[in-house]
Parts: C-alpha cells; sequence; structure tokens
C-alpha cells in the first residue's frame, strides 16, 4: 500500500464470513481492525482475525450485533475513524446510521436519509412510482381488513400481503382466495411487529411465475452512479435466495440496459451513494419486470458480481465513504465470464429447511481455480441457534455458464461438513437438475419441486443418515479415548484387553 489508507482504523459491526471478508479488505488497504462478539462468539475466527476485539455481552443479538450503544461505545473506546456495519443486523438502520455519524464516525454505507427512504417498503414504492420506475401493482396505506379486500378484489388474486419495514420473507404472506386472507394479514401483522416494531403492511399482485433479478448500483458522494450488472436470484426457499449468479440467463443485451438504467434512477432517486441493490420482479407472462425494493447495504451475493465486473466492491465501499471520487463511468463495466454463488447453510431441506445446530466435526473447503469459499466457520466450530444458519458462501467463475455449472458441482462434491445437517446434497440436486439448466427456474421452483418431486431430496436424506452414523463413530472413538471412561469390571480374566485402565482398545 503506497498511498495513504483511507481510514486509520475500522470498527466492523458483524459477525461470520462478512466480518471476515470486510477485515481482509480492510488489511489490503492497510487499515486495522476492530471485532466485536458475543459471549456465544468468543472463540470465533472473525475475533481472531482482527487487530482487537470487543465483547459486547450475551449471545441475544439485542445485547450484543443490535445494541447501538454498546457498538458506538466500542468504537469509540477504540478510536476507530469508521464503521462497517456489513450485512444484516443494523446495516439497514437508519437511526445506527445517524448515531454512528453524530458520534464523529463515519457510517460505510449509504445516508440515513436513503436508508430511511428506501427502508419503508410502501414509501419507497410511492417515490419509485413517481420516479417512472415499474412497479408491481398494489396498495400502500391500508389499515383495515375490509380495504385490503376490496384492495385485493381489484388486483385479482392471489395477492402477496408483504410488511412495510420487513425484509428476508418475515411479515410475508401469499393469499389465494378471500378466505385466507383475514387470518394472512393477523399472522403477517404479527411477525411484522416481532421482527421490525412494525405491523404496518402493503398489498400486491402475486406474480407466481417469476424471476428475481437485482442490479448492482454504486455510487460517491458527488453525483457519480453506475449499476454493476444483474444477479439472478430466483432459487430461493421461504421468499430467501439459496443461490444466485451472474449473468442472468433470461436476460437479453437490451433488456438488461433498459433494467440497469431503471436501476440508476431508482437510486438517483433518493441520492444515493455506496453500495446498494436494485431488486425486481420479472413477469414471465407478460415479459415486464417491477420494481421490488432496495437493498441499501452490500449482498450476501456480492462475490459474483465481484468476479465478472473486475472490482472489489468492498474496498470501494471503504474508499466512497472516505470520500474519494469514483474514477469509472457506465461504459468502463463489462461482464467477463459466469459467476455462481451457492449458500451453504445448516439446514435440513427434508424437513422445511429447519436449522440445523450442533459442532463442525469436520468441515473441508472445497479449492481450485475459479473457486472461492467465503466462511466464518472451521473444525470445532460451533453453530449455535441465536444467529443465521450460513455456514459459507461457495462461489466459482468460469468462461461461460455450462462450466460454471460443472465446477459448482465439483465444488460441492469436495465440500466436506460432518456435525450438522446442511443443504449442500440439495444444491448438487439443483445443479444437476435440467430446469436450471435451462434457465427456467422461478422463485416457486423450489416450492412445486418440492411437492411433486420428493426424489430431489433422496441424495441429501441419505448422505444425512450418513453423517449421523459417522459424527456418532467420531464422537464414539472421543468418547472411549477418554481417561474418565470406566473399565468393564465383571470380567475375571486378568488379560482381557476390555479391563485395561490404559485406554487400550481393540
Amino acid at each position: 500500500m503506497t498511498s495513504k489508507p483511507p481510514f486509520t482504523k475500522i470498527l466492523v459491526a458483524n459477525r461470520g464470513e462478512i466480518a471476515i471478508r470486510i477485515m481482509r479488505a480492510c488489511k489490503e488497504l492497510g487499515i486495522k481492525t476492530i471485532a466485536v462478539y458475543s459471549e456465544a462468539d468468543a472463540n470465533a475466527q472473525h475475533v481472531q482475525l482482527a487487530d482487537e476485539a470487543v465483547l459486547l455481552g450475551s449471545a441475544a443479538p439485542k445485547e450484543s450485533y443490535l445494541n447501538v450503544d454498546a457498538l458506538i461505545r466500542a468504537a469509540l473506546d477504540s478510536k476507530a475513524d469508521a464503521i462497517h456495519p456489513g450485512y444484516g443486523f443494523l446495516s439497514e438502520n437508519a437511526s445506527f446510521a445517524a448515531a454512528v455519524e453524530s458520534a464523529n464516525l463515519t457510517f460505510i454505507g449509504p445516508s440515513a436519509d436513503s436508508i430511511r427512504a428506501m427502508g419503508d417498503k410502501a414509501e419507497s414504492k410511492i417515490l419509485m412510482k413517481r420516479s417512472g420506475v415499474p412497479t408491481v401493482p398494489g396498495f400502500e396505506g391500508l389499515e383495515s381488513n375490509e380495504d385490503f379486500k376490496k384492495a385485493a378484489k381489484e388486483i385479482g388474486y392471489p395477492v402477496l400481503i408483504k410488511a412495510s419495514a420487513g425484509g428476508g420473507g418475515k411479515g410475508m404472506r401469499v393469499v389465494n382466495a378471500e378466505n385466507e386472507l383475514s387470518e394472512a394479514i393477523e399472522s403477517a401483522r404479527s411477525e411484522a411487529l416481532n421482527s421490525f416494531g412494525d405491523e404496518r403492511l402493503l398489498i400486491e399482485k402475486y406474480l407466481a411465475d417469476a424471476h428475481h433479478i437485482e442490479f448492482q448500483v454504486f455510487g460517491d458522494k458527488h453525483g457519480n452512479l453506475v449499476h454493476l450488472f444483474e444477479r439472478e436470484c430466483s432459487v430461493q426457499r421461504r421468499h430467501q435466495k439459496i443461490i444466485e449468479e451472474t449473468p442472468s440467463p433470461l436476460l437479453t443485451p437490451e433488456l438488461r440496459a433498459k433494467m440497469g438504467e431503471a436501476a440508476v434512477a431508482a437510486a438517483k432517486a433518493v441520492n444515493y451513494y455506496n453500495a446498494g441493490t436494485i431488486e425486481f420482479i420479472f413477469d414471465l407472462t407478460t415479459s415486464q419486470y417491477y420494481f421490488l425494493e432496495m437493498n441499501t447495504r452490500l449482498q450476501v451475493e456480492h462475490p459474483i458480481t465481484e468476479l465478472t465486473a473486475g472490482i472489489d466492491l468492498v474496498q470501494w465501499q471503504i474508499r466512497i465513504a472516505a470520500g474519494e471520487k469514483f474514477p469509472f463511468t457506465q461504459s468502463d463495466f463489462h461482464q467477463h465470464g459466469h459467476a455462481i454463488e451457492c449458500r451453504v447453510y445448516a439446514e435440513d431441506p427434508a424437513n422445511g429447511f429447519l436449522p440445523s445446530t450442533g459442532s463442525l466435526l469436520q468441515f473441508i473447503e472445497p479449492h481450485g481455480p475459479g473457486i472461492r469459499v467465503d466462511s466464518g466457520f472451521s473444525t470445532g466450530s460451533e453453530v449455535n441457534h441465536f444467529y443465521d444458519p450460513l455456514l459459507a458462501k461457495l462461489i466459482v467463475h468460469a468462461e461461460n455458464r455450462e462450466t460454471a455449472i460443472q465446477r459448482m458441482q465439483t465444488a460441492l462434491s469436495e465440500f466436506i461438513v460432518h456435525g450438522v445437517v446442511t443443504n449442500i446434497d440439495f444444491m448438487q440436486a439443483v445443479m444437476a437438475h435440467e430446469d436450471f439448466a435451462n434457465g427456467k427456474v422461478s422463485t416457486r421452483w423450489v416450492e412445486h419441486t418440492l411437492e411433486s418431486n420428493s426424489k430431489l431430496f433422496d441424495i441429501g436424506q441419505q448422505a444425512d443418515q450418513l453423517q449421523s452414523l459417522i459424527a456418532a463413530a467420531l464422537a464414539d472413538v472421543v468418547f472411549v479415548g477418554s481417561k474418565s471412561q470406566p473399565a468393564v469390571s465383571n470380567e475375571t480374566d486378568p488379560f482381557n484387553p476390555w479391563k485395561q485402565t490404559n485406554n487400550y482398545r481393540n
């Protein structure tokens, strides 16, 4: 690093693989890092890799990673210049961004005003309509169940009930008929209030056969703003992404350019700077795209954009936050090759994708040309129920889509995780499916495939059973080899090896 680093010290207000990703970017820029952690994460990798580490509180997120006062105090006590929120937790919290700036620290992300404007789904839809960006037909600002019934009739079933302040599939319900509406509104309101402290809902047309396509936008504080192309995110479970790729097999060059222009217009409407994502839903029946929402932060799937666009997004986040100009224009960027990301979760696809917890008895990541793994775990790490069960992001890059799919299949087969159930075999099945190969995977594809083809899960179930046997065997070896294991004493033969107390076992 020959030039002066943009900051001296950055506190990373996150955990796991994204905290490590940010720390590596900081190290390359010559910036020291401060990790924060909860009591449950005392031995976590991100804590060990940082230059300094500060304990925030107990395992509960509200006592640690969501504790605004503790985070800012940790930054000030450590003499940090800036705070990077990563994604999740407080990354899209306008009050946190404002509190960071009020403490004379730099928030590595957009302004609090931009976060606030795009954080409310109802308000952001209204803003997009004014800006000429297509939005899904629907209504905002409804209160009574009767208002929702009238709106649903006008839109036409199926409809989607969504939390105005929501995200990650929380506070979201698909309603296929009027007799389902009242219950859906009640459960969505309850979940929205528990998750976001805000029970407001909106209603919009549910596009059943649709693709989820998002565009990466990036801008500086001097008015420069570009898009870095799209990411196809249609392989989802419970409205949450599992597999992403770029370029999208759906888009033509003309449609890509048109949607990219709409994404930039959406970001400019809120004077956006730093990294952000404009999400669209693409209706296959009409070939029309609609604004879905904006994520005012770095995305989990940002590595596939980095690999195909040739840019380190995290380093530029930091440099933009320090006031640097983004020296590129739209014409400077081109897509190179094809990249796919699979999110490796500790969860059971055969059991509704429920999380799996426990100790990682083995955690061996794949390696090779065109393979990247972003992870915060290793053998011996503990997967607990307090946080998201994401173990790693497996990313591959190749010269074309066919080769990228083959490379991902190989990498998944070499990714070894024992001790918890994972979705690795499920993702292998997706990669091998003809629908994925043909780019015909809509946002409900996983749901429909689960209902109509349970064989998709057979490999995973068999592997899970095998993992259980291996885990039990490993645990038994450890148990039998322990000095606390009592010798069997009901034998009279003094030479019986089962009577020995020196840990010998046949």
